[in-house]
């Protein structure tokens, strides 16, 4: 099979990628937080393409995007008056909420739940899509299943080059992290993954936050959950992360007495001086969280290789973005970090 690489500015673009949506098809699309592997979501064999293609677990439920707030009704019932209060604040935008689902979802897509994620995404030239295909894109992050995730369109080349018909290239993702996502079936709403809009924002609109267990620690792996990215080890490199936690100081004094030559240090720009001969890769800047969520998974990617042996990471603290750009690297680390400070 030979991929297509479309651009998003190109006139045609659009009508292309929903033509091979709608004759069954997978296209990887462009949103503001990672690109996308997208099938029509109301289509079960196609919706199948997307588990094969990723290596994904059957029992990981996808995310549903769509163009516009009305089309929710279409595929979710009891609605409550915080999605549409949500959905005003920020839609399109990198929120998913977690409704009930009507009986039109694929229980494919919904990984068997009764409830399904949506997402309005803030991409022009997928919601352009959307509407032409006429049928909602159920989409996860476009990277191999476990691996970081793809945020350029060479990113997906790389791992689904003559394996899917197309790539929509929207260029490089302005978010850099998936979708915060929220559930708003039970009685309080409970986040259940962080991203670009933060907990902070969820609160002000809301009122109430509860944040689930897998946001903060490992969960059996096991559990059913009712949305992408909550289990296991994800968005990892091939091979170990470590997180090093405290100051600056102190973690480059941790770093410099275990570090051996097959290692690497991911970083914050300000602290490049502090490894030299480490290999050092910085990933943003610690004062600007925004740039450490829209770098992380470009310089994960960079890192995922066998050959490595430790990559010595440093993880923000803190609230807003930096608790998104917290939970992937923990993720990654698969929750293994080392306090310098303990260590002195």
């Amino acid at each position: 099979m030979h991929t297509l690489l479309l651009p998003a500015d190109k006139s045609d673009t659009a009508a292309i990628a929903a033509k091979i949506l709608k004759e069954g098809g997978l296209v990887a699309i462009p949103t503001e937080t990672v690109y996308g592997l997208g099938a029509d979501g109301l289509n079960n064999d196609a919706v199948a393409k997307i588990f094969l293609a990723k290596g994904r677990p059957q029992d990981n439920p996808l995310i549903l995007h769509v163009a516009e707030t009305a089309e929710i009704e279409r595929f979710c019932h009891h609605i409550p008056e915080n999605a549409y209060r949500l959905a005003e604040e920020f839609w399109p935008g990198p929120l998913t909420m977690v409704l009930p689902a009507r009986d039109i979802v694929p229980k494919r897509t919904t990984a068997g739940l009764s409830t399904v994620a949506v997402r309005c995404p803030a991409s022009d030239i997928t919601r352009q899509i959307i509407r032409l295909a006429g049928v909602p894109i159920a989409a996860p992050s476009a990277n191999l299943s476990g691996k970081p995730s793809t945020t350029t369109a060479q990113h997906v080349l790389h791992d689904h080059d003559g394996k899917i018909p197309a790539i929509v290239d929207g260029g490089p993702c302005s978010v850099g992290v998936e979708s915060t996502i929220v559930d708003l079936t039970e009685e309080r709403p409970r986040l259940l993954r962080p991203g670009g809009v933060t907990p902070e924002q969820l609160i002000a609109v809301l009122g109430d936050l509860v944040v689930d267990k897998a946001v903060t620690a490992q969960i059996d792996k096991d559990a059913v959950v009712k949305a992408p990215g909550m289990k296991d080890r994800h968005y990892a490199p091939d091979c170990q992360v470590v997180i090093i936690a405290g100051s600056r100081d102190s973690a480059a004094r941790y770093i410099h007495r275990h570090y051996t030559p097959k290692d690497r240090v991911l970083c914050f720009e300000e602290e490049l001086p502090l490894y030299a001969g480490c290999s050092p890769l910085s990933y943003g800047s610690e004062a600007d969280p925004m740039s450490l969520s829209a770098g992380l998974f470009s310089a994960l990617r960079i890192l995922d290789d066998p050959g490595i042996g430790t990559v010595f990471a440093r993880c923000p603290v803190g609230g807003g973005v930096a608790y998104a750009v917290q939970n992937r690297l923990k993720k990654a680390a698969a929750f293994h970090i080392v306090d310098a400070e303990a260590e002195q």
